[in-house]
């Protein structure tokens, strides 16, 4: 996936409208993925899911619409609208969407973001 441009303002609109929610099944759309970070909005059907995984970096997972329960490591939590988790960079994780789900994950390189933000000072 090609990198764009962390210099550029954007805005995305529609993006329910452009990624409906369709039974059985999880889909993404990437609205940024530049030298910093990847922004991804995922629809998710009632019991669609993600396996364990972890991410190399640092992961902000924001749940927009619906109920979902998240694992991180062997706890257990339920999220609702609105709640948002932090992920430190190698975090294992999992999840299962409860009711229909929109949510969003910004992926952080904090290496990357601590170098390019010192040259920032």
């Amino acid at each position: 996936m090609s990198l764009q441009s962390s210099e550029e303002t954007k805005v995305f609109t529609d993006v329910y409208r452009n990624l409906p929610i369709t039974p059985g099944r999880t889909t993404s759309v990437v609205l940024e993925n530049n030298e910093r970070l990847r922004h991804v909005v995922f629809a998710m059907d009632a019991g669609c899911d993600m396996k364990e995984h972890a991410s190399p970096r640092a992961v902000i997972v924001n749940l927009l619409e619906g109920v979902m329960d998240f694992w991180i490591g062997a706890d257990k939590h339920v999220l609702h609208a609105g709640d948002v988790i932090y992920l430190s960079p190698g975090e294992k994780h999992a999840l299962v969407a409860v009711e229909p789900c929109y949510m969003s994950f910004t992926l952080v390189d904090v290496a990357n973001f601590a170098s390019v933000g010192a040259q920032d000072r």
